[in-house]
């Protein structure tokens, strides 16, 4: 009411578009925190992959080969985390973060700072034009978001995630193998990053090499508020999907309304302290509550 602007069709198409790589993110981001661990060093994988991906394109290689590659890196660099935390026992807070300021410090130190130019034609957009893209990028998004789904629920792999995040010696005895299946969550977030990072990526004409700052951050909060718990074995991507879309319309709302920018992480902050703060202390987390 305050901003009808905000509704405009432009508007709401752009937020789908912008919140699309977020969504592709969350996505594995629900079954490594449902697996009772955490990754923090999605924002550097993140740039990691969005330069892969521009480079390959520029150096002649098909976009979908240029695609796979920045995948194969993400599913490298979260399978570097799921061995630290799974194979040595390490935790994965320490672990993610020492990846993350490594790898962002690794690619400004590779990079120097530079951003990659004059990327071919066919990169932006995947080649098919802005219309085109537009519908394209959040269309994978949701196919992506629709499988994952379907897999949580059907497949042994997703109930498996969900048995390690309750119990992890629980899931063992039941025939289970708790380390194995934190391993392959840390390597899905990867692949998942690296093609959110595509998605992004093929929005501009240019490659940063400071993408994703803060872009944990984003992923973090949209699926602790869309009720995955953070203590592990329960969540839906149902709630995660919610969660990304109250994200992606709650920052530029506040533009819309005349808020400071910056306002946006302060209030991403807020929801994750008041999401974990509901778990912690709702009716679930009460001794002799019923499962």
């Amino acid at each position: 009411m305050a901003a009808p602007r905000f509704y405009e069709a432009a508007n709401l198409r752009d937020l789908l578009v912008g919140a699309a790589p977020v969504l592709v993110a969350a996505v594995g981001m629900t079954a490594v925190i449902v697996a009772r661990q955490i990754d923090v060093s999605i924002g550097s994988q993140f740039a990691v992959c969005a330069v892969v991906a521009g480079l390959l394109a520029k150096a002649g290689l098909a976009m979908p080969i240029a695609a796979a590659g920045a995948v194969a890196t993400g599913v490298l660099l979260g399978a570097l985390n799921g061995l630290l935390v799974a194979g040595l026992g390490l935790p994965a807070i320490v672990v993610t973060l020492a990846t993350m300021v490594g790898l962002r410090e690794g690619l400004r130190w590779a990079t120097e700072g530079l951003w990659v130019q004059d990327l071919p034609r066919g990169f932006q957009w995947l080649g098919l034009g802005q219309d085109a893209g537009r519908v394209v990028i959040p269309a994978v998004a949701l196919l992506v978001w629709a499988l994952m789904t379907w897999g949580m629920r059907h497949l042994a792999a997703g109930r498996a995630v969900y048995a390690t995040g309750s119990d992890a010696e629980v899931a063992r005895l039941a025939g289970l193998r708790p380390r194995r299946v934190v391993f392959g969550v840390f390597a899905a977030m990867g692949a998942l990053t690296g093609l959110a990072a595509v998605l992004s990526a093929i929005q501009f004409i240019d490659v940063q090499t400071n993408s994703g700052v803060g872009f944990e951050l984003r992923v973090i909060a949209a699926v602790v508020v869309g009720g995955t718990s953070i203590a592990g074995g329960r969540g839906s991507l149902v709630g995660s999907l919610l969660g990304v879309l109250l994200l992606a319309t709650a920052g530029p709302a506040l533009t819309f309304l005349g808020t400071e920018a910056y306002w946006d992480r302060a209030l991403q902050g807020l929801i994750i302290l008041l999401a974990v703060a509901a778990d912690a202390f709702g009716p679930r987390a009460r001794p002799g509550a019923r499962p």
